[in-house]
């Protein structure tokens, strides 16, 4: 079996910049697909490739549409994707699956052995509702790594490794977000081509609802009364959802914003209120939450800013992510994040926040106030 290792990754953290797997997956479309395909075409910029000349081989392809290899009257479209560099392990030739019994999709192939580990198979195309081409690629699968467990994807083929800043990926719109169940995270222009950034995550979970996001229980001892006041950065609807009901029952006062670059420029107004209202910055914030992958702006660009400021450096930064591993913890270590919690333990956070704050309040005690004779 051939394999590409993926040893990863030269980055220094803090400088928002990600390396991103490009990916494809070649489905058969039927005539009803058709309609659905331009329209995405078009939203991407390429509906010229519907105009030209199909190309007979799919090997000579560098469009979205093209016949099968036999010169039939099937059309198959082209659909670019990536993942971040950091959750892939290896990319392997498709290996021979054991069937697992009581599958609850059949976008689960089986399983194979990697080196002692048993990791499951899943048929990307097939999850992601697509119809499959015919066989002539070498199908690749792509091994990962997220939130402590493996998974493998299996997809038609795999194109190459970009480094690109987080400035380059831009949320999904409202359409793209709908046609891909909000499976899709992100989206990358590149000259001839989109990828669309996918959410791996979601997938894996909604295969095995055991490794969803877990409340837990915050204990008889704790305070609700205590109403701290954190900052979520976050671009998942589900994840902040749940971060921000997760705080509220446990007494926070929550602000929420969809990436770092929102929760910097927040951070930047706080400031100038410290400043301008002679206020200290716990009134506005005593912790910061955030997660590494969003667009625009990371997560550890957002911590880096934050530790090199005179001010903000007094406020705790926590880690929220499905890339806490062991291997990249010592990312977020680098740019000064105070804690990081891996998910799906969503559970501990309010609790890790709490003992930040006031570690952080006996650190950087607030100033006395001004008094202000009349």
């Amino acid at each position: 079996m051939s394999q590409t290792a993926i040893t990863n990754i030269l980055l220094e953290a803090g400088t928002n910049e990600l390396e991103i797997v490009e990916f494809y997956i070649d489905e058969a479309l039927t005539e009803e697909d058709l309609a659905r395909v331009e329209a995405l075409a078009v939203m991407e910029g390429h509906a010229s490739a519907f105009a030209n000349e199909v190309p007979i081989s799919p090997k000579e392809n560098t469009g979205f549409l093209f016949q099968n290899e036999q010169n039939t009257k099937k059309t198959c479209y082209r659909g670019y994707y990536g993942v971040n560099v950091a959750k892939v392990t290896e990319i392997i030739r498709m290996p021979r699956v054991t069937e697992l019994p009581e599958l609850q999709s059949p976008s689960v192939k089986g399983a194979f052995n990697l080196r002692n580990r048993i990791v499951p198979l899943v048929d990307l195309g097939m999850w992601l509702g697509k119809h499959p081409a015919d066989a002539y690629q070498d199908t690749k699968a792509i091994v990962t790594e997220f939130n402590n467990v493996n998974t493998a994807f299996m997809v038609t083929g795999v194109n190459r490794i970009h480094r690109i800043s987080w400035e380059e990926v831009e949320p999904p719109n409202e359409y793209v977000s709908s046609v891909s169940s909000d499976t899709i995270v992100g989206v990358v222009k590149f000259e001839n081509r989109i990828v669309f950034l996918l959410d791996l995550e979601k997938i894996v979970t909604s295969l095995n609802p055991r490794l969803a996001l877990r409340l837990g229980d915050l204990g008889d001892d704790w305070d609700s009364s205590m109403g701290f006041r954190a900052l979520i950065a976050d671009d998942s609807p589900l994840i902040r959802g749940m971060q921000r009901d997760l705080l509220e029952k446990a007494g926070y006062q929550v602000k929420v914003t969809t990436n770092g670059k929102e929760a910097w420029e927040y951070l930047l107004e706080c400031k100038r209120k410290v400043e301008e209202e002679h206020r200290p910055l716990s009134d506005f914030v005593q912790v910061v939450v955030t997660d590494i992958e969003m667009p625009v702006m990371d997560g550890l660009n957002l911590t880096n800013r934050i530790k090199g400021d005179p001010l903000l450096k007094k406020l705790p930064v926590l880690i929220f992510s499905s890339l806490v591993t062991e291997k990249l913890r010592h990312r977020g270590e680098s740019v000064g994040a105070d804690g990081q919690i891996s998910k799906p333990e969503v559970g501990s956070l309010a609790r890790r926040a709490a003992d930040l704050i006031h570690a952080y309040a006996a650190k950087y005690p607030d100033p006395p106030a001004e008094v202000h004779e009349s």
